[in-house]
């Protein structure tokens, strides 16, 4: 394994000590440091500009940043590059153009978002106020930057996003989801997951033919329209 490789490692029990991957513990060379989480702007440098050792830790299925193993001498001047750079007065304009960009785009996604949530769900014309009402609801969750949410992932097409932040809503908030106890046996939350998106879909099935839900229906109840 060479310096000039880039990792991704955990720490080790030691302060200068890193694990690889698969399972190797390193040294961290003495010529290097580590650059606290808090800078993503140089954050973004210092791996551009060559090999480092990035340090991150798993808390439950979450994953945090810890720093960033690089050469001291390297993290000082791109350090003093950057500062440099932000004292400029357009550096500030430069920010701000990239903000109103990406609040532009932010509200094109979202209403392109919304419109996909609205095909998938394709109510009858009797209940497209609750249709509309219930896109404009998963959008608001699942949209914004930083939600985690299926949403926010370019991976898969916005139609298949917009089915699968549906049937994740309805588990949080038409299900026991959250309030079920779960074994702890390798596929059991899944077949949960299975069981409950089952459900959401006959329901929804229900919304699209038009057929009204007897007693109190939890897609009401969690618009807080029952």
């Amino acid at each position: 394994m060479s310096l000039h490789e880039s990792l991704e490692v955990r720490p080790a029990g030691k302060s200068r000590q890193v694990v690889t991957g698969e399972g190797r513990t390193l040294e961290v060379p003495d010529d290097w440091d580590l650059l606290m989480p808090g800078d993503a702007a140089l954050s973004r440098r210092i791996k551009k500009d060559g090999p480092t050792w990035t340090m991150y830790e798993m808390k439950g299925r979450k994953k945090f940043s810890r720093g960033i193993w690089a050469p001291a001498e390297r993290i000082d001047a791109l350090e003093q590059e950057l500062k440099k750079e932000r004292e400029d007065p357009a550096y500030e304009k430069k920010l701000a153009a990239g903000r109103a960009r990406r609040a532009k785009e932010q509200v094109a996604y979202a209403g392109e978002f919304e419109g996909a949530v609205r095909d998938f769900l394709h109510f009858a014309e009797d209940y497209r106020e609750l249709e509309i009402e219930m896109a404009k609801a998963i959008a608001a969750h699942a949209v914004p930057v930083g939600s985690g949410t299926v949403a926010r992932t370019k991976r898969i097409p916005v139609e298949r996003r917009a089915e699968a932040a549906v049937i994740a809503w309805m588990r949080h908030q038409t299900t026991a989801y959250d309030d079920m106890v779960i074994p702890r046996e390798k596929g059991a939350r899944r077949e949960v997951r299975r069981m409950l998106a089952k459900r959401s879909r006959n329901l929804l099935n229900r919304y699209r033919q038009g057929i009204s839900v007897a007693g109190k229906c939890p897609l009401l109840l969690a618009l807080g329209r029952d």
